[in-house]
């Protein structure tokens, strides 16, 4: 893999590991179909992860997919999920970025699907899980659906752009980092006052 390939994969992976924390099922979803159909280049062939381009991983992670984006609408088993979602997306953003990633040296591979594509993730996910929590306290569970549709189509779309424009995702993925990390010390300064 040259060194363009490389910055694109590694920009593919971190908006798809970005796209997880959302919802954990969509982005590779999206990913196993562009795998299948060509549309996006990595050779699985003798690796460890070859399951990915195949039919059953593009069903089974479709049926994942319904049924977390509908799950996702029933108020309180939505903070249910959260609880399984958080461990599971980070797996699932570091595995994606390490599929992208595949061709490239092994230990540049997994440390960046370790640290870039599971760091992104977490903290995603657990801005995902601070804003139910509110949404839980301040609307009694009402207010989720509005919540799940906006994880949804931010799911999507970064997932979609991860794909397509990867360079851009990671440019959204950056901004998006830096206003969690902006929330967090403002919560953080008050908190202390």
């Amino acid at each position: 893999m040259n060194e363009y390939d490389f910055v694109i994969a590694l920009c593919m992976g971190i908006g798809l590991a970005a796209a997880s924390g959302f919802r954990v099922f969509l982005p590779p979803f999206l990913l196993s179909i562009g795998v299948r159909a060509d549309a996006v280049e990595v050779d699985l062939t003798n690796s460890s992860l070859e399951y990915f381009d195949s039919n059953i991983a593009v069903i089974l992670l479709g049926v994942a997919t319904i049924a977390e984006l509908a799950a996702y609408y029933v108020p309180w088993v939505d903070n249910l999920l959260d609880s399984i979602a958080s461990p599971a997306a980070i797996i699932a953003g570091a595995g994606m970025t390490a599929v992208v990633l595949e061709g490239s040296d092994p230990v540049i591979q997994w440390s960046l699907a370790i640290i870039a594509g599971g760091g992104v993730t977490a903290a995603v996910q657990g801005a995902t899980v601070v804003t139910r929590g509110v949404s839980t306290a301040i609307t009694a569970g009402v207010g989720n659906p509005v919540v799940a549709t906006g994880e949804n189509i931010a799911s999507l779309i970064l997932s979609i752009l991860a794909i397509v424009l990867a360079p851009l995702a990671a440019v959204l993925v950056v901004i998006l980092l830096a206003m969690i990390v902006n929330r967090m010390m403002k919560k953080a300064k008050t908190s202390s006052v």
